[in-house]
Formats: structure tokens, C-alpha cells, sequence
């Protein structure tokens, strides 16, 4: 018989077999055991096959994985610990010295500042190209262009472009595409698959997803994923991620895999409450554009409804407005102060409804021609009422 401290350690316990609950098992590891020296010789965690360490998976991460492969229609998948660091994988996987990244210049700003960081310190240059402009894109491509980033909708203005026609530019050049699909939550619209019967088929070749947002739905996880469909490209990425020896925590998986039965009610009472809110905006005198796909007066609405179609749950829970150019930065400031119910943060896809005012001049090229001037507020509609957000929006327009 062993000591008391060595039995605690190698227990011979098993619980028995055929558990089954709701939700999944959470497995933590980092040391993964194998039943002997030839199963470690032989295992590859590659295909999900098999264990082998923490970092390359566990029944935890593979369960996710998949279920995101579903909701987005991918076939393979990658988690990462934030939206930004699958960004930044999909960029060191696919991009070396003296090869181009065309951006949108409505795109996620911390992509953006990697392009003219780390990117640009390695040699990889970028060029902006403008969202609304297919010919602009087209026009950009250059032989050193080795992938192209999309985006529906636009960060904080949120113009919906004509995403079809930008995938098959990026097809008929041979250039890699990828989508931060976060908005769309693989809800909206199916990045794979753009043109259901086309042939061939017209689709993202990479997809991005900050599950921050959406999926985890409670503003307390930071984690990213990248999907794609061809086996190849995913190697590619899947080696890259190993390299950089990036991993996500079991509880955080929990967190995500607990809030994925109810993405689809979240995402449509978003989307719901914001169309109200957004038509309440467009009646106020002290807004000169409201910005929202859903609105035929927001830039690229005909795309959106193209693509997406009107019913609810197709349009997300942002909302930006852009303040009539008498009110100063001071007055913007003291209104989004002055609310109650929104609070002063980023992200967003969470319970609780956030605002923020961006200075717009600091993330663009230039100020866009489908835009009027004035001060930039973005709305994260959350799940409180409609009625109760309107009020509060009211209290603070009069505060």
C-alpha cells in the first residue's frame, strides 16, 4: 500500500463511462497521457484524431471548434485568444518580406495599426483601398499582393460593401481573401458560401470571428477563431498557430460553449432593438446621418439587403450616428456622459449597451464622401427594451 500522498496523486478511480449533460465536459491540460510509447509515436493531433498536448487541443477546444465550423459552414477551424491575435495569425501564416495586404480603409483599426506596425517593420507592405469602390480594389491588386481583408460591415461607420463583387475580384486575381466575419457572427449572411449554386462556388477563403463579441455574449471573454475550407490553407495556418504557441483557456471555451444555444435569440433581439432605435434617430433633429445597414438611407444598404435579405436578425446590434456639425466635441462628450443605461466602453454583443465617440479623421485616409461631417458616435445595442434605451438616449439629448 502507498503513502497517503501518492495515492491522492495515482488514484485508481475511474469514473464510469456514458456521462452525458447540456453542456460539455471542460478538460484542462497541459501534459496529456498516453497509454504507452508507441501510441506517442504514432498519435497526430493534425486531424483530431488524438491528444498529444494541452496547447494543440482537447475534447474542450475540438467541441468548439467544431460547433463554430457549423454556425460559419466552415471545415476546419483555429482558436485564438483574441479577434486581433486571429488577425495577426492569418498575417503571419500567409505574408513574408516583400509581399502587399490591401485593407479596407472602414477596417477594424488595431488591423490597420498592425499593417503599419510589425508588418511593415517585416518588410510586408499594405495599401488602403476603398470599401464602397470595387474598381478601387481591383485596381490595387499588384503582383506582390498576397491576401486582401474584407469587412461587413465597415468598423464604427459601418457601410455594408458590395462583398460578392470584392470575392470575385480577389478569385479572378488569385489572391487569398479573408473576412473579419464578427459582425455577421456567421448569422447574417454565410461567408463561404455568398452565391448559394454559383459555380464555382463564391466564397471567403478565410473567415475571422471575434467571439469576444456574439458568441461569448457576456462582455467576459477575449478569444478569436479562423475558419476556413480548403485543407491546405488551413495546414498552413494550423503550423503557424503551433509555432507561435498560442492557446485559449478551458474556462473561457466553457463560457463560449455555454452562450452558443442562445447566439441566434441574442443576435435577432440585437438586431431588433436597434432597428427600432435606429428609425427613433432618424427623426431627431440633432443627428445629420444615422448609420445602419437596415436604413435605405445608410451607404451600401442595397448591398446588405442583397446579400442578407430584411428579415430580422440579419442586421447586428451596432448603431452609429454622426452628431450635425454645430455640436462641439464637448457637447458629444456630455451627452454620452450623460447617459445612464449605455455605458462608456468598447466591444460590444453584450447584455448592457455601450456608446463611444470616435474621432473618425485619426482612422481614416480621408474622410469618406458618403459620410457628412459632424462627430462620430457608435451605439452597441444590448438586450435592455427598446422603450428603456430610447429614454435614456432622450434624457442625455436634453441633459
Amino acid at each position: 500500500m502507498t503513502d497517503l500522498a501518492t495515492s491522492l496523486i495515482h488514484h485508481s478511480y475511474q469514473p464510469p463511462p456514458g456521462f452525458a449533460a447540456p453542456q460539455p465536459g471542460v478538460f484542462k491540460a497541459s501534459t496529456v497521457f498516453f497509454p504507452n510509447v508507441a501510441a506517442m509515436r504514432h498519435f497526430d493531433w493534425k486531424d483530431k484524431s488524438a491528444y498529444t498536448y494541452g496547447l494543440h487541443g482537447t475534447p474542450t477546444t475540438y467541441t468548439l471548434e467544431q460547433r463554430l465550423c457549423t454556425l460559419e459552414g466552415g471545415a476546419q477551424c483555429l482558436l485564438l485568444p483574441s479577434g486581433l491575435a486571429a488577425i495577426a495569425t492569418v498575417a503571419l501564416a500567409l505574408l513574408k518580406s516583400g509581399d502587399e495586404v490591401l485593407i479596407p480603409d472602414n477596417a477594424y483599426g488595431p488591423s490597420k495599426a498592425l499593417a503599419e506596425g510589425e508588418l511593415a517593420h517585416w518588410g510586408i507592405t499594405h495599401r488602403f483601398f476603398d470599401p464602397m469602390d470595387p474598381a478601387d480594389l481591383a485596381a490595387k491588386i499588384s503582383p506582390q499582393t498576397r491576401l486582401v481583408w474584407l469587412e461587413a460591415a465597415g468598423s464604427v461607420t459601418l457601410e455594408f460593401p458590395d462583398l460578392c463583387a470584392q470575392v470575385g475580384i480577389c478569385k479572378a486575381a488569385g489572391v487569398l481573401c479573408a473576412l473579419d466575419n464578427t459582425w455577421g457572427a456567421g448569422l447574417a449572411f454565410r461567408p463561404f458560401d455568398l452565391a448559394p449554386g454559383a459555380q464555382p462556388a463564391l466564397g471567403v477563403d478565410i473567415s475571422i470571428h471575434a467571439l469576444t463579441k456574439y458568441p461569448s455574449g457576456g462582455g467576459d471573454v477575449l478569444m478569436g477563431s479562423v475558419i476556413t475550407t480548403d485543407e491546405r490553407l488551413h495546414m498552413q495556418l494550423m503550423l503557424c498557430h503551433m509555432r507561435l504557441g498560442l492557446g485559449v483557456g478551458a474556462n473561457d471555451v466553457e463560457s463560449v460553449l455555454r452562450a452558443l444555444p442562445s447566439l441566434a435569440l441574442r443576435y435577432r433581439q440585437h438586431d431588433e432593438t436597434t432597428r427600432t432605435l435606429a428609425h427613433w434617430c432618424l427623426q431627431r433633429d440633432e443627428f445629420a446621418q444615422v448609420l445602419h445597414p437596415a436604413l435605405p438611407q445608410s451607404p451600401g444598404h442595397a448591398h446588405w439587403q442583397a446579400l442578407c435579405g430584411e428579415a430580422p436578425g440579419a442586421a447586428a446590434g451596432l448603431l452609429t450616428v454622426i452628431f450635425k456639425p454645430t455640436y462641439s466635441q464637448s457637447q458629444v462628450d456630455a451627452f454620452c456622459d450623460g447617459l445612464q443605461l449605455f455605458k462608456i466602453g468598447y466591444s460590444w454583443g453584450g447584455p448592457i449597451s455601450l456608446v463611444m465617440p470616435y474621432q473618425l479623421e485619426s482612422m481614416r485616409s480621408r474622410w469618406p464622401a458618403h459620410l457628412q461631417s459632424g462627430i462620430v458616435v457608435r451605439f452597441s445595442i444590448g438586450l435592455e427594451s427598446a422603450a428603456a434605451l430610447q429614454a435614456d438616449l432622450l434624457q442625455a439629448l436634453h441633459g
